[in-house]
């Protein structure tokens, strides 16, 4: 199954990458920075009621990670448009022949704009979007568009290089670990940028993976933080959705930084940071196209300059240092004055894969295939 969704990434990424990053280029396609002044909200169609919307989650809305950031972002728009839209919610979605059945009901039951929040709809998305040509389709971390169908994500790794800052100066071993659940561009750009922040505050870091294969089995994840724990890593982080790594970093006294959410109800005495997503703009500004009736397919990878992205609840214990470097990166960041993956890179195995001076381009990075010196991984197999 990796290799299945490695496979089906690598045949999509010309075609993808090209929308992808003719999209990110375009200022429309952005949500509008945090903070900025927000439109007031159109009166709905008298004759037509409010807007129906829907937002579909494959964990928990209500448990710290991935589903409850998506789950933040949709009550603020819910507080923001009243009673203009209609909102419903479904969560515990399996990424299989349910999600169909599940978007295809809310399709029938008259939803017009709907999010699909996790990498596994997608193929879902995509049949039900065929039968239902008059209904927006929203999905999360995807590759694949149609006439009324979008794909949307943050470019988790700016976050993830300023949490390695934190975990190599954190850490006494200098081994640091990393839960992975699939070896995908999207989780290979995370566990690089991660190590390649941490090098960069110390040189004698290593990092060590090891993979869950879902991206929600809290099982799984516990195990895997339990395996690196044993080897000796004394700062955690995660690319998974539940609260297992940190729960299990808790129990271990280890310091966990959280993927999703901050997640302090799992990991309230060893959380040194939260690495997080923010998607109320983004919501409120699709909604509002629909609205407007300007709603079209435009793919945004959003990062520091969007405010989609960033390190928070750091620690009082994490070095002053460190939290002021990862500050100074995310401002130099956020006016695109740094890019993590910046050569000279070479790779775990001795190839040179970004020269001195040169910027990964986004297709490199959306076809991404190879860790970076410092990771002691090796890409799965089979």
């Amino acid at each position: 199954m990796l290799m299945q969704k490695r496979t089906a990434l690598k045949l999509a990424l010309a075609g993808a990458t090209a929308l992808m990053l003719s999209a990110c280029g375009k200022d429309e396609a952005k949500p509008a920075a945090s903070g900025a002044a927000a439109p007031a909200a159109p009166a709905a169609d008298k004759g037509e009621g409010p807007l129906k919307v829907a937002f579909v989650y494959v964990s928990p809305a209500n448990e710290e990670g991935w589903s409850q950031q998506h789950d933040i972002g949709r009550q603020k728009v819910e507080k923001f448009f009243g009673d203009k839209i209609q909102i419903t919610t479904l969560e515990n979605i399996p990424e299989n022949a349910d999600a169909e059945r599940v978007l295809r009901d809310l399709c029938q039951q008259g939803n017009k704009l709907i999010f699909a929040t996790t990498f596994g709809y997608m193929n879902a998305v995509m049949k039900v979007a065929k039968e239902f040509p008059d209904v927006k389709f929203e999905h999360a971390t995807g590759y694949q568009t149609a006439a009324n169908v979008n794909n949307y994500t943050a470019r988790f790794y700016e976050a993830r290089y300023m949490a390695g800052i934190l975990a190599g100066k954190q850490t006494k071993t200098n081994i640091l670990g990393y839960v992975a659940a699939l070896p995908i561009p999207e989780v290979l750009q995370g566990i690089n940028a991660f190590t390649l922040g941490a090098k960069s505050v110390n040189p004698n870091v290593e990092v060590r993976v090891v993979w869950t294969s879902a991206w929600y089995d809290p099982a799984k994840e516990g195990d895997a933080a339990k395996s690196l724990i044993g080897q000796r890593c004394d700062v955690i982080t995660h690319h998974t959705n539940s609260t297992a790594v940190a729960a299990a970093c808790e129990d271990a006294k280890i310091p966990v930084i959280s993927y999703n959410s901050a997640m302090k109800k799992a990991a309230p005495t060893m959380l040194l940071a939260g690495v997080v997503h923010f998607w109320d703009t983004y919501y409120q500004k699709r909604i509002q196209d629909v609205l407007d009736g300007t709603w079209k397919p435009e793919p945004v990878w959003g990062g520091a300059p969007e405010h989609m992205i960033d390190v928070i609840e750091v620690s009082k214990d994490a070095d002053p240092e460190a939290v002021k470097q990862m500050r100074d990166v995310y401002a130099k960041m956020e006016k695109r004055e740094f890019h993590p993956f910046t050569g000279p890179i070479v790779t775990n195995d001795g190839r040179e894969v970004i020269p001195a001076g040169k910027t990964a381009t986004d297709q490199e990075l959306l076809s991404m295939e190879w860790f970076v010196q410092g990771v002691t991984a090796k890409l799965p197999t089979a």
